[in-house]
Protein backbone atom coordinates (compact mmCIF):
# COMPACT_ATOMS: atom_id res chain seq x y z
CA UNK A 1 0.00 0.00 0.00
CA UNK A 2 1.33 3.23 -0.81
CA UNK A 3 2.42 5.70 1.79
CA UNK A 4 0.45 8.55 2.27
CA UNK A 5 1.64 11.85 1.02
CA UNK A 6 1.08 14.09 3.88
CA UNK A 7 2.74 11.18 6.56
CA UNK A 8 6.21 11.79 7.90
CA UNK A 9 9.17 9.69 6.78
CA UNK A 10 11.17 8.30 9.70
CA UNK A 11 14.49 7.72 8.49
CA UNK A 12 18.13 7.77 9.45
CA UNK A 13 19.02 10.79 7.21
CA UNK A 14 15.82 13.30 8.91
CA UNK A 15 16.44 13.07 12.58
CA UNK A 16 14.00 14.51 14.86
CA UNK A 17 13.74 18.18 14.73
CA UNK A 18 15.51 20.02 17.84
CA UNK A 19 12.15 21.97 18.71
CA UNK A 20 10.45 19.09 19.57
CA UNK A 21 13.43 17.85 22.07
CA UNK A 22 13.02 21.36 23.27
CA UNK A 23 9.51 21.37 23.14
CA UNK A 24 10.40 18.11 25.70
CA UNK A 25 11.93 19.76 27.91
CA UNK A 26 9.70 22.35 28.43
CA UNK A 27 6.80 20.03 29.09
CA UNK A 28 9.46 18.18 31.50
CA UNK A 29 9.70 21.50 33.45
CA UNK A 30 6.02 22.24 33.73
CA UNK A 31 5.52 18.84 35.05
CA UNK A 32 8.76 19.56 37.51
CA UNK A 33 7.12 22.97 38.70
CA UNK A 34 3.24 21.19 39.19
CA UNK A 35 4.76 18.57 41.05
CA UNK A 36 6.50 21.34 43.03
CA UNK A 37 3.98 24.05 43.41
CA UNK A 38 0.79 21.25 43.99
CA UNK A 39 -0.25 21.78 47.31
CA UNK A 40 -3.26 19.83 48.38
CA UNK A 41 -5.65 20.13 51.48
CA UNK A 42 -7.33 17.22 52.89
CA UNK A 43 -10.54 17.62 54.89
CA UNK A 44 -11.00 14.31 57.49
CA UNK A 45 -13.08 13.46 60.64
CA UNK A 46 -10.71 14.14 63.84
CA UNK A 47 -11.61 12.02 66.86
CA UNK A 48 -14.40 14.97 68.86
CA UNK A 49 -16.06 14.51 65.11
CA UNK A 50 -14.73 18.19 63.68
CA UNK A 51 -13.61 18.48 60.78
CA UNK A 52 -9.56 19.23 60.25
CA UNK A 53 -7.22 20.49 57.29
CA UNK A 54 -4.16 18.51 56.50
CA UNK A 55 -2.15 20.42 54.01
CA UNK A 56 -0.27 17.43 51.77
CA UNK A 57 3.00 18.09 50.47
CA UNK A 58 3.73 18.17 47.15
CA UNK A 59 5.89 15.09 46.20
CA UNK A 60 4.05 12.32 48.15
CA UNK A 61 1.82 9.84 46.46
CA UNK A 62 -1.51 11.25 45.84
CA UNK A 63 -4.54 8.88 45.04
CA UNK A 64 -5.79 8.29 41.44
CA UNK A 65 -2.99 10.64 40.71
CA UNK A 66 -2.17 9.63 37.24
CA UNK A 67 1.83 11.27 37.09
CA UNK A 68 2.73 9.46 40.39
CA UNK A 69 1.33 5.92 38.22
CA UNK A 70 2.99 6.14 35.46
CA UNK A 71 5.68 8.93 36.07
CA UNK A 72 7.67 7.91 32.44
CA UNK A 73 5.06 8.53 30.48
CA UNK A 74 4.77 12.58 31.84
CA UNK A 75 8.65 12.93 31.26
CA UNK A 76 9.61 13.47 34.94
CA UNK A 77 11.85 11.26 37.27
CA UNK A 78 9.91 11.27 41.36
CA UNK A 79 11.48 13.51 43.45
CA UNK A 80 13.52 13.47 46.19
CA UNK A 81 12.26 14.98 49.80
CA UNK A 82 15.53 17.26 49.69
CA UNK A 83 15.24 18.47 46.16
CA UNK A 84 11.76 19.40 46.97
CA UNK A 85 12.27 21.30 50.31
CA UNK A 86 15.11 23.04 47.83
CA UNK A 87 12.32 24.58 45.97
CA UNK A 88 9.23 24.43 47.43
CA UNK A 89 7.43 27.74 48.59
CA UNK A 90 6.75 28.40 52.14
CA UNK A 91 3.42 29.58 52.86
CA UNK A 92 3.03 32.06 55.55
CA UNK A 93 -0.03 30.72 57.10
CA UNK A 94 2.22 27.32 58.03
CA UNK A 95 3.67 28.15 61.33
CA UNK A 96 6.46 26.29 62.76
CA UNK A 97 6.85 22.68 62.92
CA UNK A 98 8.92 21.98 65.92
CA UNK A 99 7.62 22.07 69.62
CA UNK A 100 7.61 25.39 71.31
CA UNK A 101 10.09 24.51 73.91
CA UNK A 102 12.75 24.17 71.87
CA UNK A 103 12.51 27.59 71.14
CA UNK A 104 15.53 29.61 72.77
CA UNK A 105 14.70 31.77 75.35
CA UNK A 106 16.49 35.46 75.95
CA UNK A 107 18.81 34.60 78.59
CA UNK A 108 19.94 38.18 81.08
CA UNK A 109 23.88 38.73 80.94
CA UNK A 110 25.26 40.03 84.30
CA UNK A 111 25.82 43.36 84.21
CA UNK A 112 29.49 42.41 86.70
CA UNK A 113 31.22 39.02 85.13
CA UNK A 114 33.16 37.14 87.20
CA UNK A 115 32.47 36.37 91.02
CA UNK A 116 29.41 38.13 92.53
CA UNK A 117 30.88 38.85 96.37
CA UNK A 118 29.55 41.80 98.64
CA UNK A 119 32.98 43.33 98.02
CA UNK A 120 33.56 43.33 94.25
CA UNK A 121 29.46 44.59 94.11
CA UNK A 122 30.83 47.68 96.07
CA UNK A 123 33.72 47.94 94.23
CA UNK A 124 31.60 48.25 91.05
CA UNK A 125 29.18 50.33 92.48
CA UNK A 126 31.96 52.54 93.47
CA UNK A 127 33.31 52.74 89.95
CA UNK A 128 30.12 53.18 88.14
CA UNK A 129 29.43 56.02 90.63
CA UNK A 130 32.18 57.87 89.43
CA UNK A 131 30.83 57.70 86.20
CA UNK A 132 27.39 58.81 87.28
CA UNK A 133 29.22 61.74 89.16
CA UNK A 134 30.67 62.58 85.61
CA UNK A 135 27.34 62.38 83.76
CA UNK A 136 25.56 64.44 86.73
CA UNK A 137 28.31 67.10 86.41
CA UNK A 138 27.91 67.66 83.00
CA UNK A 139 23.96 68.09 83.41
CA UNK A 140 24.92 70.80 85.59
CA UNK A 141 27.34 72.59 83.59
CA UNK A 142 24.47 72.95 81.24
CA UNK A 143 21.81 74.38 83.97
CA UNK A 144 24.60 76.74 85.00
CA UNK A 145 25.65 77.88 80.74
CA UNK A 146 21.59 78.81 80.40
CA UNK A 147 22.04 80.70 83.30
CA UNK A 148 24.96 83.09 81.88
CA UNK A 149 27.89 81.24 84.55
CA UNK A 150 30.10 79.90 81.92
CA UNK A 151 32.98 79.59 84.30
CA UNK A 152 31.30 77.84 86.91
CA UNK A 153 30.34 75.26 84.40
CA UNK A 154 33.77 75.03 83.17
CA UNK A 155 34.95 74.29 86.49
CA UNK A 156 32.10 71.46 86.09
CA UNK A 157 33.29 70.34 82.73
CA UNK A 158 36.71 70.14 84.01
CA UNK A 159 35.50 67.86 86.98
CA UNK A 160 33.91 65.75 84.55
CA UNK A 161 37.37 65.38 82.85
CA UNK A 162 38.27 64.19 86.41
CA UNK A 163 35.63 61.79 87.28
CA UNK A 164 36.60 60.25 83.71
CA UNK A 165 39.74 59.38 84.62
CA UNK A 166 38.65 58.18 87.64
CA UNK A 167 36.54 55.89 87.16
CA UNK A 168 38.68 53.72 84.06
CA UNK A 169 41.98 53.68 86.94
CA UNK A 170 39.98 52.39 89.40
CA UNK A 171 38.06 49.71 87.12
CA UNK A 172 41.15 48.31 86.30
CA UNK A 173 42.97 48.60 89.67
CA UNK A 174 40.00 47.18 91.83
CA UNK A 175 39.73 44.25 89.11
CA UNK A 176 35.68 44.71 88.45
CA UNK A 177 36.13 46.08 84.55
CA UNK A 178 33.38 45.35 82.72
CA UNK A 179 31.51 45.51 79.11
CA UNK A 180 28.34 47.33 80.97
CA UNK A 181 30.68 49.74 82.68
CA UNK A 182 32.56 50.76 79.12
CA UNK A 183 29.27 51.26 77.06
CA UNK A 184 28.19 53.22 80.45
CA UNK A 185 31.32 55.71 80.52
CA UNK A 186 30.74 55.87 76.89
CA UNK A 187 27.32 56.90 77.37
CA UNK A 188 28.25 59.49 80.61
CA UNK A 189 31.29 61.21 78.35
CA UNK A 190 28.76 61.80 75.08
CA UNK A 191 26.76 63.51 77.42
CA UNK A 192 29.35 65.50 79.13
CA UNK A 193 31.92 66.18 76.35
CA UNK A 194 30.00 65.99 73.67
CA UNK A 195 26.77 67.58 74.62
CA UNK A 196 27.92 69.77 77.90
CA UNK A 197 30.43 71.27 76.36
CA UNK A 198 29.18 72.67 73.13
CA UNK A 199 26.76 74.27 75.07
CA UNK A 200 28.81 76.18 77.64
CA UNK A 201 31.31 77.33 74.96
CA UNK A 202 28.49 78.22 72.99
CA UNK A 203 27.42 80.70 76.04
CA UNK A 204 30.71 82.09 76.12
CA UNK A 205 30.89 83.02 72.31
CA UNK A 206 27.30 84.63 72.85
CA UNK A 207 27.46 88.22 71.90
CA UNK A 208 30.83 88.02 70.14
CA UNK A 209 29.97 86.52 67.18
CA UNK A 210 27.00 85.32 65.00
CA UNK A 211 24.90 82.77 66.62
CA UNK A 212 24.40 81.10 63.31
CA UNK A 213 28.75 80.50 63.21
CA UNK A 214 28.48 79.95 67.17
CA UNK A 215 25.94 77.21 66.76
CA UNK A 216 27.29 75.86 63.89
CA UNK A 217 30.60 75.29 65.36
CA UNK A 218 29.36 73.85 68.70
CA UNK A 219 27.03 71.50 66.77
CA UNK A 220 30.17 69.79 64.88
CA UNK A 221 31.95 69.56 67.99
CA UNK A 222 28.80 67.41 69.45
CA UNK A 223 28.80 65.72 66.13
CA UNK A 224 32.35 64.88 66.00
CA UNK A 225 32.31 63.76 69.60
CA UNK A 226 29.61 60.85 68.70
CA UNK A 227 31.13 59.88 66.14
CA UNK A 228 34.42 59.47 68.04
CA UNK A 229 33.26 57.83 70.94
CA UNK A 230 31.22 54.95 68.52
CA UNK A 231 34.51 54.41 66.35
CA UNK A 232 36.65 54.24 69.69
CA UNK A 233 33.79 51.50 71.31
CA UNK A 234 34.41 49.56 67.88
CA UNK A 235 37.88 49.89 67.07
CA UNK A 236 41.35 47.90 68.04
CA UNK A 237 43.28 49.38 70.81
CA UNK A 238 46.08 50.71 71.08
CA UNK A 239 48.56 51.10 73.81
CA UNK A 240 50.64 54.45 72.48
CA UNK A 241 48.32 56.70 70.50
CA UNK A 242 44.77 57.76 70.16
CA UNK A 243 43.53 57.60 66.64
CA UNK A 244 42.11 61.23 66.53
CA UNK A 245 42.02 63.56 69.60
CA UNK A 246 39.85 62.08 72.48
CA UNK A 247 36.66 63.75 72.97
CA UNK A 248 38.05 64.37 77.05
CA UNK A 249 40.51 66.35 76.14
CA UNK A 250 39.03 68.29 73.24
CA UNK A 251 36.65 69.31 76.30
CA UNK A 252 39.23 70.09 78.47
CA UNK A 253 40.60 72.35 75.95
CA UNK A 254 37.25 74.00 75.31
CA UNK A 255 36.89 74.28 79.46
CA UNK A 256 39.80 75.88 80.00
CA UNK A 257 39.65 77.97 77.37
CA UNK A 258 36.13 79.22 78.68
CA UNK A 259 38.36 79.73 82.03
CA UNK A 260 41.50 81.01 81.17
CA UNK A 261 39.83 83.68 78.02
CA UNK A 262 42.16 83.44 75.23
CA UNK A 263 42.30 87.28 73.98
CA UNK A 264 41.63 86.17 70.62
CA UNK A 265 38.74 87.26 68.00
CA UNK A 266 35.64 85.64 68.16
CA UNK A 267 36.44 84.72 64.60
CA UNK A 268 39.73 82.33 65.56
CA UNK A 269 37.65 81.33 68.46
CA UNK A 270 34.77 79.53 65.83
CA UNK A 271 37.47 78.40 63.66
CA UNK A 272 39.61 76.88 66.30
CA UNK A 273 36.56 75.16 67.95
CA UNK A 274 35.59 73.84 64.27
CA UNK A 275 39.40 72.54 64.10
CA UNK A 276 39.40 70.81 67.11
CA UNK A 277 36.47 69.30 66.30
CA UNK A 278 37.31 67.81 62.82
CA UNK A 279 40.71 66.38 64.83
CA UNK A 280 38.47 64.14 66.53
CA UNK A 281 37.06 62.50 63.97
CA UNK A 282 40.62 62.11 62.17
CA UNK A 283 42.32 58.97 61.78
CA UNK A 284 46.05 60.45 62.84
CA UNK A 285 47.96 58.86 65.87
CA UNK A 286 48.11 61.35 69.09
CA UNK A 287 50.55 60.66 72.06
CA UNK A 288 48.67 59.26 75.20
CA UNK A 289 49.31 61.56 78.10
CA UNK A 290 50.85 58.32 79.66
CA UNK A 291 53.89 59.05 77.50
CA UNK A 292 53.86 62.67 77.41
CA UNK A 293 54.71 62.11 81.21
CA UNK A 294 57.53 59.62 80.40
CA UNK A 295 59.38 62.82 78.14
CA UNK A 296 62.81 64.40 79.83
CA UNK A 297 62.39 66.81 82.67
CA UNK A 298 64.13 69.31 79.81
CA UNK A 299 61.57 69.35 77.99
CA UNK A 300 58.94 70.48 80.44
CA UNK A 301 60.88 73.01 81.43
CA UNK A 302 59.86 75.25 78.30
CA UNK A 303 55.87 75.10 79.34
CA UNK A 304 56.73 75.81 82.91
CA UNK A 305 58.74 79.12 82.52
CA UNK A 306 56.11 80.06 80.05
CA UNK A 307 53.32 79.18 81.61
CA UNK A 308 54.95 82.31 84.68
CA UNK A 309 55.70 84.83 82.14
CA UNK A 310 51.95 84.10 79.90
CA UNK A 311 49.95 81.44 80.59
CA UNK A 312 47.64 82.15 78.00
CA UNK A 313 49.98 82.38 75.06
CA UNK A 314 51.64 79.58 76.62
CA UNK A 315 48.36 76.98 76.66
CA UNK A 316 47.87 78.51 72.93
CA UNK A 317 50.99 76.87 71.90
CA UNK A 318 50.80 73.26 73.83
CA UNK A 319 47.39 73.10 72.19
CA UNK A 320 48.79 73.99 68.97
CA UNK A 321 51.58 71.76 69.25
CA UNK A 322 49.19 68.78 70.24
CA UNK A 323 47.22 69.20 66.94
CA UNK A 324 49.90 69.94 64.81
CA UNK A 325 51.63 66.59 66.30
CA UNK A 326 49.21 64.22 64.47
CA UNK A 327 50.21 64.59 61.14
CA UNK A 328 53.93 64.80 61.61
CA UNK A 329 53.57 61.43 63.28
CA UNK A 330 51.36 60.22 60.38
CA UNK A 331 54.10 61.40 58.19
CA UNK A 332 57.04 59.73 60.42
CA UNK A 333 55.06 56.67 60.09
CA UNK A 334 54.07 56.85 55.88
CA UNK A 335 58.11 57.74 55.46
CA UNK A 336 59.49 54.82 58.06
CA UNK A 337 56.97 51.98 56.39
Amino acid sequence: MPRAPWRRRHTTDNPRPAGRRWAGQLRRGGAFARQVLLVRVARRDDERGGMTATVIRPGHDYPGDPRTQFPSHYGIDRLTEAEIDSVVPVSPAIGPMGPVDDVVQPMAIPLLPGERTVARRFKFALVNGCTLASLSLGMLAIFLAMRGDEQTAAFCLIACVVFDGLDGALARKLGVASPFGAQMDSLADMCSFGLAAPVVVYASLAGTVSTPAAAIACALVAACAAIRLARFNVSPKDGRFFCGVPTTMAAAVLALVVLIGLPVPGTLQVAGVGLLAFAMVSSFPYAKLARLVKLPPWVWLAPVVGALVDVRLTFALLVLGYLASGPLLWLRQRHTA
